[in-house]
């Protein structure tokens, strides 16, 4: 049955009732190109002279982009890399972080038909070195400050013909601007389908060698309906400013920030600088900004700040987050002490944005990861692909064929790998309970799973208890194995500043967990932290967390 709360988003949205009325259907053109449908359509109007993007260097100095400006520029752009022979659907290599080098680099390359490759700036040499080996890219597009400290181990890539370089450029090389000299007349886009690729994106390597994803230019619209709740229903908010700090060459930065921004004709703010609270804040308050993207890892940091409106003038109005579970604690701090509005939603590289909040719609249930999302078939499975009651433990799963965000697949791999499809499901390798209101409730990867005693203990439920704790400024909780328990609850604590890293802390935490969340499931070993090991996405690296963990004695 057709839930009539999700109305408003199909009046706003590409989302409609199908001929029976008995289900939402997520609706795409016949043609679509992430450059044609973002900054090119806003080129074309009204708001060609409205600032697209803002960027701040690292010395403070601003500098903003029109739409006109930006599409020109990319247009350019695309003419130079057709003088280097790029062809449809060959992978670009996008290497620059956030700012109008990424923009214009990632138009040109929709604009041929191509594929851009992104890569994070963060990736160290040898993951440099595996995507583009794996994808057998030609041409690097990349910053001095990066390449500089790739240069020498990319010299081996036997692929690579062509550096384009922004900043110092070493003979060999060619500078970014080259590729802009010539004037953009009679220059004509290719036009795209909506199922042809656009964007390869490699896993942030957690567990293995980074893997490619490839998604198509109908992603924009397939999100659309999705994030319309998660920005509250506010994309289209008049003079909104859309910032985040996570990197645009993963999908919380690019996919849920910079294009549907621009998607709507709204302006991006972007900035390198590291990220912490205080900065994070100042940025804010210096750009206005009205709606960001914040992985509940930056979120948390936030929230070691006590009222910040005393002491910014925030515009803020809407926090989207996703990534991990976000602690009940953080969600009241972003809602009352920052006054603002905080959704989550839930998906990953392959097939995301399927389940999240929306306060506009529904009422928030703190810890919960939200609703499944208008236009997706989402159920809680067993191993056998068979639908689980509500308030059971299962895997999240999506319908398949026919799941609307579903990546095109991986690189390399004509076919799905058939242990991801089982039953019509497309699973997630994720664990969650759905409670009768259809709430979804993250419980851990299926592979974390604790199994202590016969109990099946959830990692991320320990994480969120030991976070309301005072003493707690962040929490990763793995299993251990243990000869008499199978497996014991293990956790890796950041403390607050000032607390003392003592066996008296650590009993008072282990109590409160037996107290607040279940005796069973408090951790029988806890080890102190500065700080945790991190992807590239923002993430904690828990497979380097279990290898400490497997050197440990017992």
């Amino acid at each position: 049955m057709v839930d009539p709360v999700f109305q408003a988003v199909t009046e706003l949205t590409n989302l409609y009732l199908d001929a029976d009325r008995n289900r939402y259907v997520i609706g795409f053109p016949k043609n679509a190109n992430i450059a044609a449908d973002t900054i090119g359509k806003f080129a074309q109007s009204e708001k060609a002279d409205d600032i697209a993007l803002i960027h701040e260097y690292s010395d403070g100095s601003v500098e903003n982009y029109s739409f006109a400006e930006l599409d020109d520029m990319s247009s350019r752009f695309a003419i130079g890399l057709q003088k280097l022979g790029v062809a449809p659907a060959e992978p670009i290599a996008i290497n620059t972080a956030q700012g109008p080098q990424t923009a214009i680099a990632h138009m040109a390359v929709y604009k041929l038909g191509a594929v851009a490759l992104t890569i994070s700036h963060r990736y160290g040499p040898d993951a440099v070195v595996h995507v583009l080996e794996d994808a057998k890219a030609r041409i690097i597009i990349t910053h001095a400050d990066y390449w500089s400290n790739l240069r020498q181990h990319c010299c081996n890539v036997t692929s690579l013909e062509h550096r384009i370089v922004y900043g110092d450029f070493e003979p060999g090389e060619i500078p970014f601007n080259d590729c802009l000299a010539t004037l953009n007349n009679g220059f004509e886009p290719v036009v795209t389908a909506t199922d042809d690729p656009a964007i390869l994106m490699y896993t942030s390597g957690s567990t293995g060698k980074p893997k490619g994803i490839f998604h198509a230019h109908r992603l924009m619209y397939s999100y659309t309906p999705g994030l319309m709740m998660v920005y509250n229903l506010e994309l289209n908010y008049p003079n909104a400013v859309y910032w985040t700090p996570s990197d645009w060459a993963w999908v919380g930065g690019w996919l849920d920030i910079a294009v549907p921004a621009w998607q709507h004709g709204q302006c991006v703010v972007s900035s390198n600088q590291r990220f912490e609270a205080e900065s994070a804040f100042e940025l804010m308050q210096r750009h206005q900004v009205t709606h960001t993207f914040l992985p509940p890892t930056a979120l948390k940091r936030l929230a070691q700040i006590s009222n910040p409106r005393e002491r910014w003038e925030l515009a803020l109005r809407v926090i989207s987050t996703g990534g991990e579970s976000l602690p009940a604690e953080t969600l009241r701090w972003a809602e009352e002490d920052l006054n603002v509005v905080c959704n989550e939603f839930y998906g990953m590289t392959e097939f995301t944005d399927m389940i999240g909040c929306c306060k506009r719609l529904f009422p928030t249930k703190p810890g919960s990861m939200g609703r499944a999302f208008p236009g997706h078939q989402v159920a809680i499975i067993d191993n056998s692909g068979n639908e689980l009651p509500d308030g059971e433990i299962g895997e999240i799963a999506v319908g398949y064929p026919g799941e609307p965000c579903l990546f095109l697949g991986y690189r390399g791999q004509s076919e799905l790998p058939p242990e991801m499809i089982i039953n019509g499901w497309l699973r997630s390798g994720d664990l969650a309970v759905r409670d009768e209101d259809g709430y979804y409730w993250y419980k851990g990867r299926a592979d974390d799973l604790i199994l202590s005693s016969g109990y099946r203990i959830g990692p991320n439920e320990v994480e969120e208890t030991l976070m309301k704790h005072p003493y707690v400024a962040e929490a990763a909780v793995i299993g251990k194995p243990d000869s008499a328990h199978g497996e014991i609850v293990f956790a890796f604590v950041r403390l607050m500043n000032d607390v003392a890293k003592d066996d008296a802390t650590k009993a008072q935490l282990k109590e409160f967990v037996k107290t607040n969340l279940a005796l069973y499931k408090y951790p029988r070993q806890i080890e102190f932290v500065d700080d945790f090991p991190m992807t590239s996405t923002g993430k904690i690296q828990r497979f380097k967390l279990r290898q400490k963990v497997a050197s440990l004695p017992p």
